[in-house]
């Protein structure tokens, strides 16, 4: 090793970070409670130690470097070794402790605190980061060692991911109450494409599902409408903009006020898989161990907690039991 690398310290490394996930060295010292010109001299220090520059700018916006990236990755080993270290040194003492850096795709963003609060009903010592994104983020956040695991559906094929069924995830047509639609029994999915659909931005892994399931299936939608954002496409059909395809669990509760209408189509619905996920052949925190172990061995009861989700038959205009 080079000796002007053991001149690194974890503080220095901590403000890099922090300039590399603000792209600004000013909102960077906000997060880090440091002025700007000390931030700044915590990264001229670091390029002195590296040897060669760390950030580009181009039309004013900061670019890492190749050196940059190459530090950033080494940064997040350390500091994920230390974390490591400090849930085994918990371990010895007795008692899990650390955190749990959970990705979740975004339409299982309602299922995830749950699970979450029956495994910290036995480890009361441990924290969450949860960071929520569409399929594509969560995949690439879990690929850069950003997170311990993922919850997630539509797990890629040939990936060097593992995988653990968790969840049946259904995917249902739902309109506001009072559409054409809404209450008729026995429609095909070309029923529905005299309509606009609302979709997901590109990278949402519930909109890649249901395009396929689509093409399969032969139902064309003249008139498609994007939205970037579950939330936003869920307030868009309350709206009366179009229809949409969502999983059932994740707008439960619009189901059971009736503010969303789930419409009898006979393809649906398409049944998908919740997944614990994490990247094959990487060791796993303690506490990231101690999560996946807890969910395997507790099948039974996140199969009662899918249930208890569900919202309950007849609990709003248009509302049909699970199919079984």
């Amino acid at each position: 090793m080079r000796k002007p690398l053991m001149r690194l310290t974890f503080r220095q490394l901590q403000v890099f970070e922090a300039v590399c996930e603000a792209r600004s060295y000013s909102r960077a010292a906000d997060i880090m409670a440091l002025t700007q010109p000390a931030v700044s001299l915590q990264v001229r220090q670091l390029e002195e130690v590296v040897g060669a520059p760390l950030f580009n700018y181009v039309n004013r916006t900061l670019y890492l470097t190749e050196a940059g990236e190459a530090l950033r990755q080494t940064g997040r080993d350390l500091f994920a070794r230390l974390g490591s270290l400090d849930m085994q040194l918990s371990n010895l003492r007795g008692a899990l402790h650390g955190q749990l850096r959970l990705g979740v795709e975004s339409s299982a963003q309602y299922l995830a605190p749950h699970l979450f609060s029956q495994f910290r009903s036995s480890h009361p010592q441990v924290d969450l980061a949860l960071t929520v994104g569409n399929h594509a983020r969560v995949l690439r956040r879990l690929t850069e060692n950003r997170e311990d695991v993922a919850l997630m559906s539509g797990v890629p094929s040939g990936t060097d991911l593992e995988f653990l069924p968790l969840l049946d995830n259904a995917i249902v047509a739902v309109a506001r109450p009072g559409h054409a639609l809404a209450g008729r029994r026995g429609l095909s999915l070309r029923d529905l494409t005299t309509y606009p659909l609302l979709v997901r931005e590109v990278g949402s892994g519930t909109r890649q599902a249901c395009e396929d399931y689509l093409k399969q299936k032969r139902a064309h939608f003249a008139e498609q409408l994007e939205i970037g954002a579950f939330e936003a496409q869920r307030e868009a059909v309350r709206a009366g903009l179009g229809l949409a395809l969502l999983p059932r669990q994740a707008i439960r509760s619009d189901l059971a006020a009736g503010s969303l209408v789930e419409l009898d189509v006979a393809e649906l619905p398409l049944r998908r898989s919740w997944c614990v996920v994490q990247v094959r052949g990487k060791p796993l925190s303690p506490v990231a161990q101690a999560f996946v172990d807890y969910l395997r061995g507790q099948r039974s009861l996140i199969n009662a907690l899918g249930i208890a989700l569900e919202p309950a038959a007849g609990a709003g205009p248009g509302v049909r039991p699970a199919a079984d």
